[in-house]
């Protein structure tokens, strides 16, 4: 069985060398698998005393295999619940041909499974504050940082440039992501994301423009089944401002609300805040002064924090030398060392709770 497996190139998550336990499978089937095949000839009893809890207690196929063809056997099998019953010796193509049936009898959602991974949105008032480039730079140093499985979804529809911020060309957006929705699920998704060459995955926006109907329902469904399958979730959701906010707001752990100091910038700022932060108990929130200067325009700090009602938690200063070196060579600014950099990697560590600046390690010589 494990040799038809392996050329059958399906994905053997873990083998058990023995039966388990029946106190044992609940434990075991907290990892979710979508196909378990269970050997029948060690021990018939035990065996099918296993598919019958796993296909009560769990959506995924259960296969049985055995070197008897006993009709008896067969028949109890399917009364547990198995759906396949495999004869050894198995050859890959029975294997295969019985994984593709399964992959279609497969739920398009987990329903067992809950959302766990951390949702980070960025969102602005005002066009041209520089949302993307904030977001698919702190997406990427989040991914370096911390360690764990990032994925950077691109909402602001249907013009989103995180690609382009990114260097990377992708087959697949979400457009494809919102229209599937019916079907979306975590194998779905897996292949309509792009793997950046610093680990983190993305789900960009479409090439062309792509007029589409984005319903809450097909948003929540995506970033639901991120965050089963993703540590983080970061979110560019431009400067939109409607129902689609709403549920992203809603299930956010962090809002970063990007904005610079202009007049425009800042009224535009204290509505979404007044809109959407103004109740407790809602999200969090950080303000984030892009391209900042001080003393621009002649608005100091102290008018900027009382036009926002909210304390300034992150500036990014303004560097046009290192923006547009990166926008020419398609290299992120999280790639290269800058003061830019610098301050949106004090953001990612922040949020992934570890101390905003990584304590330097002493060097020592012989001497």
């Amino acid at each position: 069985m494990t040799s038809a497996l392996a050329e059958s190139q399906a994905n053997v998550t873990r083998e058990f060398p023995s039966y388990p336990g029946l106190d044992d499978l609940p434990q075991m089937l907290n990892a979710e698998y979508d196909v378990i095949i269970i050997e029948l000839d060690s021990n018939p009893e035990h065996a099918l005393e296993l598919v019958e809890n796993i296909c009560g207690s769990s959506s995924a196929t259960v296969m049985v295999h055995s070197a008897q063809s006993d009709a008896e056997l067969l028949v109890r099998c399917m009364r547990a619940g198995a759906r396949e019953f495999l004869n050894a010796p198995v050859i890959p193509s029975t294997i295969a041909e019985a994984l593709v049936r399964a992959s279609v009898r497969r739920p398009l959602g987990r329903p067992g499974k809950r959302a766990t991974g951390k949702l980070v949105v960025f969102t602005s008032a005002k066009g041209g504050s520089g949302v993307t480039t904030v977001a698919s730079n702190f997406a990427l140093t989040l991914a370096r940082e911390s360690g764990q499985s990032t994925v950077l979804i691109d909402l602001d529809l249907p013009l989103g440039n995180v690609a382009i911020d990114l260097g990377i060309t992708t087959q697949f957006s979400t457009a494809n992501a919102i229209e599937s929705s019916d079907r979306l699920d975590s194998n779905l998704l897996a292949t309509l994301l792009t793997k950046h060459r610093s680990g983190l995955s993305v789900l960009a926006a479409p090439d062309r423009y792509t007029s589409i109907d984005v319903s809450d329902q097909a948003v929540e469904k995506l970033l639901n089944i991120a965050r089963q399958d993703f540590d983080y979730v970061v979110v560019d959701a431009g400067s939109t401002v409607g129902s689609m906010c709403k549920t992203l707001f809603r299930s956010a752990n962090i809002v970063y609300l990007v904005t610079q100091v202009s007049i425009s910038g800042l009224r535009n700022s204290n509505r979404i805040i007044a809109e959407f932060f103004s109740s407790p108990g809602g999200p969090e929130i950080e303000i984030v002064l892009n391209r900042f200067l001080p003393r621009s325009l002649g608005i100091d700090e102290e008018n900027i924090t009382k036009a926002l009602t909210r304390p300034i938690h992150w500036k990014i200063p303004s560097d046009y030398i290192a923006a547009r070196r990166a926008q020419n060579t398609a290299t992120p600014l999280a790639m290269e060392d800058s003061p830019i950099s610098q301050v949106i990697r004090q953001m990612a560590r922040t949020a992934c709770g570890l101390p905003a600046t990584a304590d330097k390690k002493k060097k020592f010589g012989l001497f």
